[in-house]
């Protein structure tokens, strides 16, 4: 008995896991945490801040360190080097030994340090630039996660429509059946031609054919939604329906595209102004000290600080310049662009809802009138007061009344969505 109940413990904790209810908003989080997609977008966050870090270390100083070996007889190098080493006497001036000195060795070190003072506002617009293109960058993946939550919605709802449709099918089905059956005894009988039972055959025959094709549906829209959580929740019943509660009232809020596109304007701006900048002089302070030593005990020790300013000019700086103008033109034209495409996508994503919800009135009221009219003339039909045809053509008004229904009802849902991406709203309300 305890060896039992090893075993059916563990499997009751799994069949109980496969039950448990998925919310639309739990099914965004978890693709929010699972897709590879978002986690690369991430890691692209990830790179633009520390880019834009290295951008204000610009400012910073530089230090170069140099440690080498040397061993020559040329006679500047030969000299200069028993200088840097401290050891030149009066001998060393002799002209055979300025003219022809032994080779001489010896090891040194120097350490610069090079501050920027001033370099044309290049640093410092670098330094905006970056930040810029990280934020840019942040709002970009906010903008793909609110698409993925998008992608979310279309395939739990769809999952959740399918699944609807797979039990109107089946209802549909059994329909058929009763009726078949019911003919079936009748032809037996004698009452009815064979070719109202066949009539009934075929009608069941497409019926099955609708389940079928229906729970090939259910299957696709449940195998896409686990593709984009990236984890199988097939068993998992959608806990969310469908039905939505009602237009909400959404203000504007950031879209992340527009936001990014805005931050990449400004970036281009700051590139302007570094183009400019490489056509002014630069000013620095460098400091540095050296050793060059002989051994460990022998040798000299030096420091030097200087100050100075330099202008480089070359044609292809002020090409560069141009282009760089070039491109913050484009930039601002990028933004007025997306702006205008997110107006039209609020338009057209109200209007869609606005179809939608017309349409759920006027298909509740024909699912209505179709259920009722299919249990009236089967009724009818069993009396013998009414042909076959009557049943069949409102079982057929009744199926394509419920499509019109769940077809609507999924607009609705999916315009509400859209709409929140529109506007830069958080879709189904789920924040980060």
């Amino acid at each position: 008995m305890v060896d039992f109940l090893k075993v059916l413990l563990p499997l009751a904790a799994i069949s109980l896991q496969a039950q448990t209810p998925l919310s639309i908003q739990d099914a965004i989080h978890t693709a929010w945490s699972n897709q590879s997609g978002l986690q690369a977008g991430e890691a692209m966050v990830a790179k633009a801040r520390v880019e834009a870090s290295a951008m204000r270390s610009l400012r910073l100083p530089t230090a170069t360190l140099g440690v080498g070996f040397m061993r020559t007889n040329e006679p500047m190098m030969a000299f200069g080097t028993k200088l840097d080493q401290a050891r030149i006497f009066q001998m060393d001036f002799m002209p055979e030994r300025l003219n022809h000195p032994d080779a001489i060795q010896g090891t040194g070190a120097t350490l610069t340090l090079s501050q920027p003072l001033y370099a044309g506002g290049r640093l410092d617009a670098a330094r905006r630039a970056g930040e810029a293109m990280a934020g840019a960058e942040a709002f970009q993946q906010g903008h793909r996660k609110q698409q993925v939550a998008l992608a979310i919605a279309q395939a739990y709802f769809g999952a959740q429509v399918a699944e609807q449709a797979q039990r109107y099918a089946e209802d549909t089905l059994k329909q058929a059946i009763e009726t078949e059956r019911f003919v079936q005894a009748r032809v037996g009988q004698g009452l009815m031609l064979k070719s109202e039972g066949d009539r009934t055959r075929a009608f069941r025959a497409q019926s099955e054919a609708g389940v079928v094709e229906a729970r090939a549906r259910v299957e696709t829209a449940r195998s896409a939604l686990n593709l984009l959580l990236g984890s199988d929740v097939s068993a998992s019943p959608l806990s969310t329906p469908v039905e939505a509660k009602g237009d909400e009232a959404l203000g504007s809020g950031q879209r992340g595209d527009i936001q990014a596109a805005r931050e990449q304007a400004l970036a281009a701006g700051e590139g302007v102004k570094a183009a400019n900048g490489s056509l002014k002089p630069e000013v620095g302070l460098q400091l540095t000290a050296g050793t060059m030593r002989q051994s460990w005990s022998v040798g000299g020790n030096w420091t030097t600080i200087s100050l100075g300013a330099k202008w480089t000019f070359n044609f292809a700086d002020t090409q560069r310049a141009s282009a760089a103008r070039a491109q913050a033109r484009a930039a601002e034209l990028s933004v007025k662009w997306q702006e205008s495409v997110a107006s039209r996508e609020v338009a057209e994503s109200r209007r869609a809802i606005q179809t939608a919800q017309s349409k759920i009135e006027f298909a509740r009221t024909a699912v209505e009138a179709s259920e009722s009219v299919r249990a009236i003339r089967t009724a009818r039909h069993r009396e013998g007061l009414l042909p076959l045809v009557e049943v069949l053509d409102a079982e057929s008004a009744l199926t394509g009344a419920r499509t019109l229904l769940l077809a609507s009802q999924l607009d609705y849902r999916l315009g509400q969505a859209q709409l929140a991406l529109a506007l830069g709203q958080p879709i189904e309300n789920v924040k980060e």
